[in-house]
């Protein structure tokens, strides 16, 4: 069975800006989005998250160039990833994911299929009483019908918009690492990830590489001043469950 890349990703605790300040340093430009997430109309209702629950994210990114629209599968296994979907693949506009998934001591599999748009092309989407589940292509929907069958995307309600700020390949020592920081709500999260790629290399031998690679992306973040959160729960969780549960309130 093929390797498969893995992402690394360490939560950041604290003043979310101070520790990007920190963290960026004189590196490039950043890029600011608007992004929505899709769940289920009646489970917010109730303050809750079923999409997420059942391992579905849909997700609307908006601003810095096109929008898109992104299915994931997180966590998912091997088998569950059927058809043309059990392999990686790049057609625009169409990319679609498989990799692992590292927070902390946390490892799982996620695949995504992401759909580029014309910039404002999604925008009526999450607009208040909108269709939301109308943008979900038939590409998409097969992705979910194959490895996903038990899930329905009837009546959907969109959460956010979250702004999300984004420096990519910032230098700390010899990892590129892209930052992310998210602000919604009164919330604000901040996010250091990096990928590593499978090389010339057996499972065993990637592995141990990645975790290297983990240990140093965790030093690197510590080495600058800023503390690494110990939350088990990533970012997209906790600020989903707090947006369902203030519409419930």
């Amino acid at each position: 069975m093929d390797l498969l890349p893995v992402e690394i990703k360490v939560n950041i605790e604290g003043e979310v800006a101070a520790a990007l300040s920190a963290l960026r340093g004189a590196a490039g430009a950043m890029t600011t989005r608007r992004i929505w997430f899709a769940e289920d109309r009646n489970g917010v209702a109730e303050g809750r998250v079923p999409l997420l629950d059942s391992g579905v994210i849909v997700r609307f990114r908006m601003g810095g160039g096109s929008d898109d629209l992104t299915v994931k599968l997180r966590p998912c296994t091997r088998e569950q990833l059927v058809g043309r979907f059990a392999a990686r693949f790049e057609t625009a506009p169409f990319t679609y994911r498989i990799e692992e998934d590292w927070s902390q001591d946390r490892r799982v599999l996620a695949a995504s299929l992401t759909h580029d748009h014309p910039p404002g092309a999604l925008s009526g989407a999450v607009e208040p009483g909108a269709d939301t589940a109308a943008p979900i292509d038939a590409v998409q929907d097969q992705f979910l019908h194959a490895c996903a069958p038990a899930v329905r995307l009837d009546g959907l309600a969109v959460l956010g918009p979250i702004l999300s700020t984004k420096v990519d390949d910032v230098p700390l020592g010899d990892l590129d690492v892209n930052l992310e920081a998210w602000s919604v709500a009164g919330l604000e999260f901040l996010e250091a990830s990096i990928r590593v790629k499978p090389k010339d290399e057996d499972a065993q031998e990637f592995t141990a590489r990645a975790e290297r690679k983990q240990r140093k992306l965790e030093d690197a973040v510590r080495e600058r001043g800023v503390t690494l959160s110990t939350h088990p729960e990533n970012k997209t969780r906790r600020v989903l469950t707090a947006l369902a549960q203030a519409v419930h309130s």
